[in-house]
């Protein structure tokens, strides 16, 4: 080893192969602790080398590039050695955003804020960034609420104020959109960061006074994170913002806020939803990422996933002084701060999906169901929390279920279900035919007496009835579908409005509104 440089590098940090070529060992590193530093490199170092690996410390992450030519060693400031400062979850507050007027969602949304529609069956989407702050021991949560948030309140409640989680000295604390006095005061929010500045008070609590670091979340995302690796990042890099990242192909790269990243992982460019030659300005070497080259080709715009982190003083600071009259941080503060702060990239390279529309939602869904599927539910290290609604296990009767997620508390007579998502306490009648279909569930139970009534009077009970087919279908809660209906869409409609009749049609997939009647023999 002719060459030898020690260096502190961030967890996320990556580094390109073609900017390193001569280095002949690549790059690797490791936790070190005393007695056991010198094992993983070469015997053949001077006694000089030795004496300076003493001297660094123990319990400190480094990594080592080696070079059989010293010029093309790399070198770095003794400033970048020190101690690492570990990110501490109890000085971590996170805002989850209970999103806009879910116009994107609808019908969805008619009835209830995005946050608050079901998701894989069981869950509702606000479930996810919950959990995740659970599982990455962040314990102070501030859920801000404004549309249709009746339901979303609810579940809260009914989740997270005891039933067997404990936040400890921690809270989850909703701010619903008020009025207060003032000319300012009369508005509601006005986009992501005016709901956020509204609330800022709430950090001169006493109780709040030692958060370092603040986490915005969206709750239209469906994804498994641990937030404190990416604080941890923010950290490591001394960042006024960090972005949480992931690399996109061009079909929706326009949907989202996209990023140039330098190799140091500083963003140095950002675009809120770009189109046409704007978005091909912003696209990326991803290898650099540590996409293969046939990844890089598919993916070659780096997404901003709506994840933030931001140094308390420098949110207070950007909120109040800089940009008091900004309202959105995606299409506002974020590409005015890149000026003059550091703003730092986080690489998440897992399974992420904003399901903030029909089609996206829909897919997600639909996509649980396969065999392996890209994201499930299933770990029981990192659980998903949702309301414990103490319901009996799934009834059925000569099924044929192929592919398919069934809820708890579902009557399934002789039906065939594939492809598709069954909602809790479900009611499928005897030759019903199911597939690719997204079923919400019921909200009660209808007794068989009840049921039995209905049907007397030529009514139509929650749930379907008998021998009607379904296919690539969203059936929100509630919602009454008779015997003999046929809804396939055979003429492969892409967008329709039939509200009175109990449907939407988007992107060729028919939604069946919340509590909606679709009456015998009817065909969609």
């Amino acid at each position: 080893m002719d060459s030898c440089c020690y260096l502190g590098l961030g967890r996320n940090t990556v580094l390109s192969k073609d900017g390193y070529k001569s280095v002949e060992n690549k790059f690797w590193g490791e936790k070190i602790n005393k007695g056991s530093f010198s094992k993983h490199f070469a015997s053949d170092s001077s006694s000089k080398e030795l004496r300076y690996r003493k001297s660094l410390n123990p319990g400190v992450a480094y990594a080592v590039a080696t070079s059989k030519n010293a010029k093309e060693a790399l070198r770095l400031q003794p400033s970048i050695l020190g101690e690492r400062r570990k990110a501490d979850p109890k000085n971590v507050a996170a805002i989850i955003l209970g999103g806009g007027n879910g116009a994107k969602l609808f019908p969805l949304t008619k009835r209830a804020a995005t946050p608050a529609v079901p998701v894989g069956g069981c869950y509702r989407m606000i479930d996810i960034p919950m959990s995740n702050c659970i599982n990455s021991c962040i314990n102070k949560i501030f859920v801000l609420t404004q549309f249709n948030s009746a339901s979303l309140n609810r579940h809260l409640a009914r989740t997270y104020f005891g039933n067997g989680i404990n936040f400890g000295d921690g809270f989850v604390e909703v701010l619903a959109a008020t009025q207060t006095p003032g000319e300012a005061g009369k508005k509601w929010f006005q986009g992501t960061a005016d709901a956020v500045r509204k609330f800022l008070w709430v950090f001169e609590d006493a109780k709040n006074r030692n958060i370092e670091n603040i986490i915005i979340l969206s709750g239209d995302h469906l994804y498994r994170m641990n937030y404190m690796d990416f604080v941890q990042y923010h950290v490591d890099s001394n960042a006024d913002i960090t972005l949480s990242c992931a690399p996109v192909g061009e079909s929706r790269a326009s949907d989202y806020g996209l990023v140039n990243i330098d190799r140091s992982g500083r963003v140095v460019h950002f675009s809120e939803k770009p189109t046409g030659i704007d978005l091909k300005s912003m696209q990326s070497d991803t290898t650099m990422l540590g996409l293969s080259q046939q990844e890089a080709t598919k993916s070659p715009y780096i997404a901003s996933m709506g994840v933030y982190c931001f140094k308390t003083e420098a949110l207070l600071k950007l909120l109040t002084r800089r940009y008091p009259s900004s309202n959105d941080f995606g299409s506002e503060i974020i590409p005015a701060a890149i000026r003059d702060h550091n703003v730092q990239g986080y690489i998440y390279r897992d399974y992420w999906e904003d399901i903030g529309t029909i089609k996206s939602f829909y897919e997600a869904n639909i996509a649980l169901v396969e065999e392996h599927p890209k994201f499930q539910f299933y770990d029981q290290d990192t659980p998903f929390y949702t309301s414990p609604r103490f319901l009996p296990p799934t009834k059925t009767e000569k099924c044929r279920i192929v592919e398919s997620i069934i809820s708890h508390g579902c009557f399934l007579g002789e039906c065939s279900i594939q492809r598709s998502i069954i909602g809790e306490r479900s009611r499928l009648d005897y030759g019903v035919e199911l597939q690719d279909t997204l079923m919400l569930g019921a909200d009660s139970y209808q007794t068989e007496s009840e049921i039995a009534s209905l049907l007397a009077e030529g009514n139509v009970p929650i749930g379907i009835g008998r021998d009607t087919k379904i296919r690539k279908c969203i059936i929100d809660k509630n919602a009454k579908i008779g015997k003999n209906v046929v809804i396939l869409n055979k003429e492969d409609v892409q967008e329709a409005d039939r509200p009175e009749e109990g449907f939407y049609i988007r992107s060729g997939i028919t939604v069946v509104v919340e509590k909606a009647t679709i009456k015998d023999g009817t065909v969609i």
